[in-house]
């Protein structure tokens, strides 16, 4: 009698686990088909082929939000490079035939955990309005907020915040707003995600974010319309250069605190002639800077430059000159000419493209341009000098480094990301410590001896003019 109840007891105890997983997957199948359907309109069953339920609710989610953003003319746009390398692929057939029916979700069906889009914070009206509207369809959301770099100066460090990025979170997937604002270098920039001390850290996955881990600057880009998956979408006119300007957008800003720092122990120069310098000084730059974009050469703010840059956001009054750097591999031959077209004449030209290559322009009242090109080799990078009257060479040797954005003088242009070594390459620990006397064969901590240029080649690797 026993081993009968215990029998009975079991197939009791089977059958209601067998009841229970019954209802719990009801009621996943419920949620999904009812809950998610009934904020987004019709599934997207009509598409062929085989759809899992997290696939579908990855373009649900994405779908409710451009509902959302669409009935409050948000205008959003797709920068996420996932989805956008996929675009680029098939663009040309998104285009010219806008309307035709997917077949299948090819594009934001993939699995993942986030969908990032972009906004211009400018022509963003009545927030309040998306983000109730967002609350009613069923998302949460957090925003982040950091300080507006563009009220920050040597005169006012301002603690204004604005925001940065929103998190929108909906049936575990979510989507990531990055806003960007307008910089008077003419460029778009986003800033970094902070997480201060009273937020959520497990709100969403933050490591899969794909921005967020610095700031960023990109050119701006034009913006078209396309069907994708059955949703409407704007995106870059030209998804793979976005794609290849996001893999170098990291952005680093002016030091203002340091350089307040600095000025409070070494008082600027204000002279009339320190002005002037700095004046003709930035005319320059920006010269050179639109002559080598006209002609797609990158480069970054170099030696002396790059110092005062670094540590004290300026021009440095008694320079003499602008420097900048540029890889060999970007070396054109139409560069000399492009210059002396912009009035800028060349002043010597020094070394071969092959070894230690070096040009000098002249600019207005006296003010040098110096381009230095940089020479790689597997554990470290450098520049060559030479001594016009006695062909001595040397070499500048650089920790490897890479390149980011930044705003100096009201310009985008590239410094070196590892920019405390590079600093500390040339000028040693005591950077900080302004220097006026300086010899370019002995003071910088990085040039050693390179050899002689034999004879025979001076009139090729010794042009002055």
């Amino acid at each position: 009698m026993s081993r009968m109840m215990q029998r009975i007891n079991k197939n009791v105890l089977l059958a209601v686990l067998t009841a229970a997983s019954s209802l719990f997957l009801l009621f996943q199948l419920f949620y999904y088909r009812y809950y998610i359907s009934a904020k987004s309109g019709p599934a997207f069953s009509k598409l062929k082929g085989g759809l899992s339920a997290q696939d579908n609710t990855h373009w649900r989610v994405v779908k409710n939000f451009l509902s959302v953003i669409s009935n409050h003319n948000v205008p959003v746009f797709l920068m996420d490079s996932v989805v956008l390398e996929l675009l680029a692929k098939d663009l040309e057939q998104l285009r010219s035939s806008p309307d035709t029916r997917p077949s299948e979700c090819q594009y934001f069906c993939k699995h993942r955990d986030v969908t990032t889009f972009g906004l211009l914070d400018k022509i963003w009206d009545h927030k309040g309005n998306v983000f109730r509207a967002v609350e009613k369809m069923g998302f949460q959301w957090q925003k982040y907020e950091g300080k507006d770099p563009r009220l920050e100066g040597m005169d006012d460090l301002s603690s204004t915040e604005i925001p940065l990025h929103y998190l929108f979170k909906m049936a575990a997937h979510t989507i990531h707003l990055v806003v960007f604002y307008e910089r008077s270098g003419n460029y778009l920039w986003h800033g970094p995600l902070l997480l201060k001390r009273n937020m959520d850290r497990k709100f969403v996955a933050f490591r899969k974010l794909q921005f967020g881990r610095h700031s960023g600057a990109y050119n701006r880009a034009d913006l078209i319309h396309i069907t994708a998956d059955g949703l409407k979408v704007q995106i870059p006119k030209d998804p793979s250069q976005f794609l290849a300007e996001m893999l170098h957008s990291k952005f680093l800003e002016c030091r203002y605190k340091e350089a307040r720092t600095f000025f409070q122990l070494y008082p600027d120069d204000i002279s009339l002639e320190g002005i002037e310098f700095r004046k003709r000084s930035k005319a320059l730059l920006e010269l050179a800077a639109s002559t080598l974009d006209a002609l797609g050469v990158s480069f970054w703010i170099s030696s002396g430059t790059c110092l005062g840059w670094y540590r004290q956001c300026n021009i440095i009054p008694y320079s003499k000159d602008v420097d900048l750097g540029i890889f060999i591999q970007n070396y054109k031959p139409e560069l000399i000419p492009a210059f002396q077209k912009a009035g800028l004449p060349l002043k010597h030209k020094f070394g071969k493209v092959e070894d230690s290559l070096e040009l000098s322009f002249l600019g207005r009242e006296d003010v040098k341009l110096d381009i230095f090109f940089f020479y790689e080799e597997e554990d470290y990078m450098w520049n060559g000098g030479t001594q016009a009257k006695s062909g001595k060479k040397f070499k500048y040797l650089f920790p490897k480094f890479t390149l980011c954005w930044t705003e100096f003088l009201g310009l985008k242009v590239h410094v070196p990301c590892e920019t405390l070594d590079y600093v500390e390459a040339n000028y040693g620990k005591n950077w900080d410590v302004p220097l006026k006397v300086w010899d370019w064969k002995h003071s910088p901590s990085n040039v050693q001896p390179n050899g002689m240029w034999p004879v025979d080649e001076w009139d090729e690797v010794i042009q002055l003019h």
